[in-house]
């Protein structure tokens, strides 16, 4: 849960950037819907927008002090369920979890939710085992659909919903969003610059300090290039360096969640404890924490022949700078999928022009 969960009135204010759809959200919270799609860009605020609106679902007021609305800003409500992925993508497995969990009733209010992340990576054996569900839902069960874009496995099910389409934060909002939670206003300005859009990116980025040393690590890249494999793989071998260095917060604070689990297992004697999940968990955030990383260095890489292509009146190599930020946002998308990304980042790297300065060779004075 975020800081500005913890201190906000409305649930709405925790979805920073979004206005048109928060209207329609809370326009849609008075009629009688079973399933929502939402659909924006990773880090956009869906995830967030998904929780306050299952608050004013589940209560009918946007009061963000409630038990409900603290219990559901946490996860941690019995009625309202996020299903997260386990693999690189939704497989029949979990669509057949997801059903199985749709079929049980409310505990303690009148609806039963259940938010399904990242449904574009879902599969197409997936997609059709939920349809049916989602089509013919049980009594008093609602969907909340959340994509970063539509795919083609998705245009059956997005025939069922109510679609509410979200942005992409600009710096500025995200820079504000930051600033009121207590961040200085020249490092929000600089991490909502990195964060590209996302928010949640942002405010880790803003206890970063290694954050201004990375982004001059990929930003050197293009001028280091000499066309060879061996410095290919340095560079890459450098990167990841960085970004381990990176993570080390990430991990003391996942040592730290499982320490607080065991200790309430130790004094409780619970079963069933979640201890394999907050586990599982922890690995999908690494994974997306490095990715994230990896993502935006590209962007700072692209940013540097953009800058070529854009600040020289006639630059010599413009067709060249531009197939290599086309080249850059290829590999950007694949870094999405289950790929090794140490081979995605050299092969990129092996195909991206060198900006190493020339040689100054002293001029020759020829005998008279």
């Amino acid at each position: 849960m975020s800081a500005a969960a913890g201190t906000a009135k409305s649930v709405w204010q925790t979805v920073v950037g979004q206005s048109h759809a928060v209207q329609q959200l809370q326009h849609l919270a008075t009629q009688s819907v079973h399933a929502y799609l939402f659909v924006g860009p990773e880090g956009c605020g869906k995830e967030e927008a998904a929780r306050a609106f299952s608050t004013v679902l589940i209560t009918g007021s946007d009061d963000a002090k409630t038990r409900e609305a603290k219990l559901i800003a946490r996860g941690a409500y019995s009625d309202v369920n996020e299903v997260l992925r386990e693999g690189a993508a939704v497989d029949k497995d979990e669509a057949d979890n997801i059903v199985r969990l749709s079929s049980t009733t409310p505990t303690e209010s009148k609806v039963k939710i259940v938010i399904i992340h990242e449904l574009h990576l879902m599969r197409d054996s997936a997609a059709v085992r939920l349809l049916k569900t989602i089509e013919e839902p049980p009594e008093r069960m609602i969907f909340i659909l959340l994509a970063d874009q539509l795919v083609p496995a998705l245009a059956t099910i997005n025939s069922r919903c109510v679609v509410v389409n979200f942005v992409r934060p600009d710096d500025t909002q995200i820079a504000a969003a930051l600033i009121s939670e207590g961040i200085k206003p020249d490092l929000a300005a600089s991490v909502a610059r990195a964060a590209s859009g996302n928010l949640s990116r942002a405010r880790h980025l803003a206890t970063d300090k290694f954050l201004v040393k990375r982004q001059e690590a990929f930003a050197s890249i293009p001028p280091r290039l000499d066309g060879t494999g061996a410095q290919v793989a340095a560079l890459v071998d450098e990167l990841f360096e960085h970004i381990d260095e990176a993570v080390a917060p990430l991990l003391k604070a996942h040592v730290d969640e499982l320490s607080t689990l065991e200790e309430r297992v130790a004094l409780t004697g619970e079963r069933g404890s979640g201890r394999k999940a907050l586990q599982d968990r922890h690995k999908r955030q690494l994974r997306k924490f490095k990715t994230d990383e990896l993502r935006s260095g590209l962007a700072t890489i692209a940013g540097v022949y953009h800058a070529l292509v854009v600040t020289q009146p006639t630059p010599t190599n413009s067709d060249v700078y531009i197939q290599a930020i086309e080249r850059i946002h290829k590999a950007t998308g694949a870094l999405g999928l289950n790929v090794n990304e140490a081979l995605v980042l050299q092969a990129l790297f092996l195909q991206c022009p060198s900006l190493m300065p020339m040689p100054q060779v002293a001029p020759v004075n020829l005998p008279t």
